[in-house]
């Protein structure tokens, strides 16, 4: 049988000490409902007396029924002290959590310098702490601070500051890598000793200052350490934590360690991306697992391997995760990726039909005019549903206007959106804080009465390439809009010698797509001009 591991995942504290992470209560508390159902056994929500939102965390978490541990975070009694008078750990106790994690010094050079204080002190401190929290019914988890600079500067100090955590009842130790500068060998060695001078369950803390924040906590899992600590998509101060999306399926999938079930396992890429969302974080697009790109294929040859059999080039089924096959198909892309595409979607295609010859051929001709398919494949599969016939007309353009002008130092931009919707005429003007987000406030306030769960969609990024920069202002541009219903996302194009044009038709891509993908219903309007497949 599998041995377990103790996910604790500590995005909405450590993870919020990442440059430009800030989370409201309610952001929080999204964030912690996703975690649960994910299969994680600990959500540390911060400290409850640290500051206003920290506190509303977790008085309404406690009603909410989760499985995971809601865990408190504070650090040891203040020295020379004693713990029943210390405000931090009497508002842990006060607060009504399963768990609480303390941090304390492991490293003498930190007790001297940081702490200001004696040796015996500091273990003084610990040993207090985490008795306070074991009398007041709360789980203890003991993090020693720079545990492995620590150890390697004196072993015997770090030792004994661990020793005394263990007397004092604590119900994990976990050893702390907080600068980041610990190597996987090292990690390993140092683990297995530790295992061998204590009896309580190790745990392991990394930061991904080498990176190698995975590779550590993987190395320390296989040493003997049976709780692992870390954030979802790798969140945190400087270069970050661990990242638990790496971690869990490497655990689970490449070690035979048990972590979540399989289902949950496969909710992980949705939970990813549902928390860089409100994190409101972009997230790399080739990050391991649960990135757009993680099991995306380009070159011709790797695609007519994957067609074969897709282990030839993928080293899990993305399915496991939540993530998806994606064929990108561009101008160096072989027949192969057209014909896989197609079949994704379940179209009836081979590499002998003369539609797919043609299909590719406009293809390479668009994207010499500046399109790009390989990242926008959401305009890709209405291109190609529309050249085999898969689209009907939902809604169409009949005219837009913009108005932007400069008042009192302040822009403002107005959009009249005119469509026609199964042959019915709908009028309506939106502002927006620019041209583009009024377009689409427009759209969607013309559509919303015809299809109202347009509303769960949103447009999470939005980039502009000038094409050719020799022509300047006359240039041809290339607009990227990313769009997310929380569990999915997608990626559309537009290109014209105007940016308004040029959004606008990755705009309509981008709400049609996600119509045909909401309601299952064809979507059709300008792709098929734009594919060259109509006679005028």
């Amino acid at each position: 049988m599998a041995s377990q591991i103790s996910i604790f995942d500590t995005t909405l504290r450590d993870g919020t000490q990442g440059e430009g992470i800030s989370l409201s209560a309610d952001d929080k508390l999204k964030i912690a409902q996703k975690l649960d159902a994910l299969g994680v056994h600990y959500i540390e929500g911060g400290n409850p007396g640290s500051n206003s939102k920290d506190i509303e965390f977790f008085q309404r978490i406690k009603g909410m029924g989760l499985q995971a541990k809601i865990t408190a975070f504070g650090s040891t009694r203040r020295k020379n002290s004693v713990a029943e008078h210390d405000s931090s750990l009497v508002r842990i106790a006060d607060s009504g959590v399963q768990a609480a994690t303390l941090v304390g010094k492991s490293w003498d050079f930190h007790v001297h310098t940081a702490l200001q204080t004696t040796l015996e002190e500091n273990l003084a401190m610990i040993f207090d702490s985490i008795a306070f929290l074991k009398r007041n019914g709360v789980e203890a988890i003991f993090d020693a601070e720079h545990f492995f600079d620590g150890f390697k500067h004196n072993p015997e100090y770090a030792l004994a500051v661990m020793r005394k955590a263990q007397e004092a009842g604590a119900d994990w130790l976990v050893l702390c890598d907080t600068n980041g500068g610990t190597l996987p060998g090292e990690v390993s060695e140092i683990v297995g000793r530790v295992r061998t001078e204590l009896t309580a369950p190790i745990g392991i803390h990394t930061h991904n200052d080498c990176e190698l924040a995975v590779a550590n906590t993987l190395a320390a899992v296989q040493a003997g350490a049976r709780q692992v600590q870390g954030t979802i998509n790798g969140y945190g101060e400087r270069c970050g934590n661990a990242n638990l999306c790496s971690i869990i399926p490497n655990l689970q999938l490449k070690l035979n360690y048990s972590c979540v079930t399989e289902e949950q396992l496969q909710s992980l890429t949705g939970v990813a991306r549902y928390i860089s969302e409100i994190a409101n974080v972009h997230m790399p697009v080739g990050q391991p697992y649960v990135g757009n790109a993680a099991f995306a294929h380009k070159g011709g040859i790797h695609v007519s391997a994957i067609m074969k059999d897709s282990k030839t080039y993928e080293h899990i089924r993305p399915e496991l995760v939540g993530n998806k096959q994606r064929i990108l198909v561009s101008e160096l892309a072989g027949q192969s990726n057209i014909i896989s595409k197609a079949q994704e979607m379940g179209l009836d295609v081979n590499a002998n039909n003369d539609k797919t010859k043609r299909i590719m051929e406009r293809i390479k001709e668009l994207e010499h005019q500046g399109y790009q398919f390989e990242g926008a494949d959401a305009s890709l599969e209405l291109l190609l549903r529309d050249a085999f016939g898969e689209m009907k007309e939902i809604f169409r353009l009949e005219s837009f206007k913009m108005l932007v002008e400069k008042t009192n130092g302040h822009m403002n931009a107005e959009a009249i959106v005119k469509v026609n919707v199964d042959g019915q005429s709908v009028y309506t003007a939106a502002e927006g804080n620019g041209p583009v987000n009024a377009l689409d406030n427009a759209l969607r306030k013309a559509l919303v009465q015809f299809y109202p769960r347009i509303n769960d969609i949103h447009l999470s990024d939005y980039k502009v390439r000038v094409i050719d920069e020799k022509d300047a202002t006359a240039a041809k541009v290339r607009v990227l809009i990313e769009s997310t219903d929380f569990n999915n996302t997608w990626n559309t194009v537009g290109v014209s010698s105007n940016v308004i044009e040029a959004s606008w038709e990755a705009l309509v891509d981008s709400i049609r797509y996600a119509l045909l993908n909401m309601d299952k219903v064809p979507v059709y309007d300008e792709p098929r001009e734009r594919l060259g497949l109509v006679n005028h």
